[in-house]
């Protein structure tokens, strides 16, 4: 565009100097001609003619001039508006050099940005990574007290008074402030602890939290017998353990909360002395309910943890054993304790154990399936063992597992666990390994026959009653000669009646429930075999799968093989044999993608030899001389040590 306007512009100089030249060369003629002596004898006429003509060219010349100013005028005009349109042009390059320069500076900013972020992100990974293979880092982290630990998860969940994201009138700065929302419980009482408020000693606490023992025979006495100047003087003179002093308005009220008492030096106080007057009214050690057994302890925990943990201390009497607290519940603030052989337990399971249990938010935690059920487990198979025996969680914590108390429920988590651990037994280490192996073998071929069993007797009636041998067709053909309804239908039937029988006889007391349970199962099973609503072979068949069910340790999986026998009931009608084989096949495609603490449940792939030492079998003591491979133990070998009976001598001596 500019060479084709330079090339205009010298075009349009060149005519106008062309014109120019002309009117120079006409004007110089006409000069020349008017400069030329005339001739003296010429006629008036042509002198006449010669100014006319002069005239003319003198008009000529004005027009010539006149047309040629136009024509440098117009060209004049067309330069400006050429060089106004490129100087508008200039101008928009201009423009969109500087957009495209701002465009680049922020495209710079965003690569700085982004390169800032990954920089941050590569470093975090490398603190992470730094952190977990740090060993000082677990003992830093036990370090932290259980104040701060509870002060920080309350911080976190957003449900306490002292988030001061909530509106103005529900924050609270001050301890009359407290005071003030406590008093609007009924049950809270403050009061001074004499008849002249000049005196010191004041008192508040919730009354059904109190122990009245506690209250008068150790906390009034050091208030009534003397005055003192500072909680520190009064703290000294108090004869119980628990009295702390503090100001810090999260503890006061947790602290208040689970029964402890304020005392103040003057009503308007900041600072006051916190005494454990609660009540404790927990249940002592029993035996354990549901996982009973003939020989070996009879030790069971109860609901309230310290107890629970107590009792495990006592038996594990040693410094490795570690326990770290976590508050649960937005409402019920649930205390929530790991314990640990720290020599033993795989730190990796341990930081991402308590990792999980921190994330778990939930309004209230009434008891450990709870916990259970929220770390994940969705499967029908539980991936924790519920237990309420002491020596088992000592025996599971010894093998490098991990054990989780809940406070208020008598069951104790243990994590991680395998397929075969649900079918061992606390009682298989107090009997010979014989004995011991022959059990682990029943119990498995139990589980087997409590699922097959039914949908065996619902396959060959329907598709394969060439199987069944002569003698024994004749017999089942006896006893399904009045039942109308096919073998499926006849076999869920008896499976809900057991299954009723069986909740029935749970929900009612003790007594009556086992009567119920005898009584209903014999009267309803003669019954429906007279009323020709079932066959008696499959009775006999129904009965031994339910008490099949029951022969595992854990209750938990009871219930899951249980259930098992109603999808392959279906199966077994839809494909006879071939379905049965199609349900396995998705049972241990299930079980072997199942993993607890992130270890694979079943070990039966990947198979680890040194866990076939006490899983499905027992071998002697002696002869046990790893640890269970699935909680990957640090320290692989244990002890195992015993006094051979094998004679060194010869048969003369």
């Amino acid at each position: 565009m500019i060479w084709k306007w330079l090339r205009k512009k010298k075009k349009s100089k060149e005519q106008t100097a062309n014109v120019k030249a002309k009117q120079k060369n006409k004007l110089e003629d006409k000069t020349q001609d008017m400069k030329q002596p005339k001739n003296k004898h010429e006629p008036k006429k042509d002198k006449q003619l010669s100014v006319q003509d002069a005239k003319q060219a003198a008009q000529t010349n004005g027009k010539q001039k006149q047309s040629a100013y136009t024509a440098k005028h117009e060209a004049q005009t067309q330069d400006k508006q050429q060089q106004s349109a490129y100087t508008a042009k200039h101008e928009a390059q201009t423009q969109d050099k500087q957009q495209q320069s701002a465009y680049a500076t922020k495209h710079e900013k965003r690569t700085q940005d982004k390169q800032q972020q990954s920089a941050y992100a590569t470093k975090h990974e490398a603190q992470t990574q730094n952190k977990q293979q740090q060993p000082a880092y677990a003992t830093k982290h036990e370090e932290r007290t259980p104040d701060k630990q509870q002060q920080s998860e309350k911080n976190n969940s957003g449900n306490s008074i002292y988030n001061f994201s909530k509106p103005e009138q529900e924050h609270v700065h001050s301890l009359q402030d407290l005071l003030d929302k406590l008093k609007a419980s009924s049950d809270f009482v403050s009061y001074h602890t004499s008849d002249d408020e000049t005196m010191p000693y004041w008192i508040s606490y919730y009354r059904p939290s109190l122990d009245g023992e506690k209250l008068q025979k150790y906390l009034m006495p050091a208030l009534l017998e003397r005055t003192c100047s500072s909680l520190e003087e009064l703290k000294e003179h108090i004869p119980m353990s628990g009295v702390t002093i503090t100001n810090d308005l999260q503890k006061i009220e947790d602290m208040v909360l689970k029964g402890h008492a304020i005392v103040q030096l003057h009503n308007q106080d900041q600072k006051c002395i916190l005494a454990n007057i609660a009540i404790d009214n927990y249940r002592a050690p029993t035996v354990p309910l549901n996982e009973s057994t003939v020989i070996g302890p009879q030790e069971g925990f109860v609901e309230d943890i310290d107890t629970n943990i107590n009792l495990v201390r006592k038996r594990l009497p040693v410094l490795a054993l570690q326990t770290k607290e976590v508050i649960i519940g937005k409402f019920s603030k649930t205390k929530v304790v790991m314990m640990y052989l720290e020599n033993l337990a795989e730190k990796e399971n341990v930081d991402y154990l308590e990792e999980s249990l921190r994330i778990i938010e939930y309004d209230q935690i009434n008891d450990s399936s709870y916990i259970q059920e929220l770390m994940g487990e969705k499967s029908i198979f539980p991936l924790f063992i519920n237990t309420e025996r002491t020596d088992r969680v000592t025996t599971a914590l010894i093998d490098g597992k991990i054990a989780i108390f809940v406070d208020g429920s008598p069951n104790v988590l243990l994590t991680p666990v395998s397929y075969f651990d649900f079918f061992v037994s606390p009682e298989d280490y107090n009997v010979s390994w014989l004995y011991a192996t022959f059990s682990r073998f029943l119990r498995l071929i139990a589980v087997l026959f409590s699922i097959c069993a039914t949908p065996l007797y619902v396959a060959i009636l329907s598709y394969h009653y060439e199987l069944i041998p002569s003698d024994l067709l004749e017999t089942l053909i006896l006893s399904r000669a009045q039942v109308p309804f096919p073998p499926l239908i006849e076999a869920i039937f008896l499976e809900l009646a057991i299954d009723l029988l069986r909740e029935a006889g749970a929900r009612l007391p003790m007594k009556v429930g086992q009567t119920l349970g005898i009584v209903g199962g014999i009267v309803i099973g003669q019954a429906s075999v007279q009323a020709g609503l079932t066959s008696n072979i499959l009775l006999i068949i129904v009965a031994l799968s339910a008490l099949a069910s029951f022969i595992t340790p854990i209750y938990k999986m009871g219930n899951a093989v249980r259930l098992l026998r109603f999808p392959f009931l279906l199966f077994a009608e839809l494909g006879g044999l071939l379905g049965i084989s199609l349900g396995f096949t998705l049972l241990f495609t299930h079980l072997f993608r199942l993993s607890s603490l992130r270890k694979p449940f079943a070990l039966i792939y990947p198979a680890r030899q040194q866990s076939l030492k006490d899983s499905w079998i027992r071998l002697p003591l002696s002869m046990i001389d790893t640890r269970d491979i699935q909680a990957r133990p640090q320290h692989v070998k244990k002890s195992a040590k015993g006094i051979s009976t094998k004679h060194t001598s010869d048969f003369d001596d």
